[in-house]
């Protein structure tokens, strides 16, 4: 009886091991796509493009989908481009707040292009220059030191804040730009707020562009971004 349980033991182990060892072999000739398949997933997504700004990109007072950041990841996809698009944008955010969120988000998404959109509530606020220059200098050199390539979007207040203070706020996002050799887009609302009725343009509070002009904010953007993408 001994003989014959010791036999059945062994032929059980057999069968136990068999579809075990044909796996193993199936491994080593390359016969098992399912683990290999996962591999290049991630890969297959492309590049991470993270916008950090406000709410000129946070699709305030917007319906859903249809801000210029939403129409930003369909002109990826059309242009057949191999990149998924991160939305970082606060309303109400100045340039002080994007500087400590930065950190983690390009930490969290490991981003190849950071869009900077900030700088417009800086403004607002009357808040000085140079710490609004600062800011964005240390974000820029912050994303750079990630690995990412930069973008950084200016903006432009109305003359009634003075036409010394419309003048430098233009200029100090040419000359971060340039000292820190990244891209710019000169204008974020050229054609929108100094269109031939920019009235037209906003929404009621006459500060947050209206969904018709979102296709023409992108247009500002598209052709720089586009630059940096692979």
């Amino acid at each position: 009886m001994k003989s014959d349980f010791t036999k059945l033991a062994g032929q059980t182990i057999a069968r136990l091991l068999k579809p075990l060892a044909a796996l193993l072999v199936a491994a080593v000739l390359g016969v098992v796509p399912a683990v290999r398949a996962q591999a290049p997933a991630s890969a297959a997504q492309g590049d991470t493009v993270l916008v950090v700004g406000d709410s000129l990109s946070a699709e305030y007072g917007l319906k859903r989908g249809t801000g210029w950041v939403p129409l930003l990841e369909k002109q990826i996809a059309g242009e057949k481009k191999s990149a998924k698009v991160v939305n970082a944008s606060i309303s109400g955010d100045t340039t002080s707040g994007g500087r400590s969120r930065l950190p983690a988000l390009l930490a969290q998404h490991k981003p190849a292009v950071v869009v900077i959109e900030l700088g417009g509530n800086d403004a607002l606020r009357g808040l000085p220059l140079d710490m609004t220059e600062q800011n964005l200098s240390a974000m820029t050199q912050a994303a750079k030191k990630a690995g990412a390539r930069v973008l950084l979007v200016g903006m432009q207040v109305p003359p009634n804040y003075g036409s010394a203070y419309a003048a430098n706020f233009s200029g100090l996002f040419a000359k971060v730009a340039k000292a820190e050799k990244v891209a710019l887009v000169p204008f974020f609302l050229k054609g929108v707020a100094d269109a031939a009725d920019p009235v037209a343009a906003f929404q009621a509070d006459r500060i947050h562009p209206n969904e018709q002009s979102q296709p023409r904010m992108l247009a500002n953007v598209w052709p720089e971004l586009k630059k940096l993408l692979k």
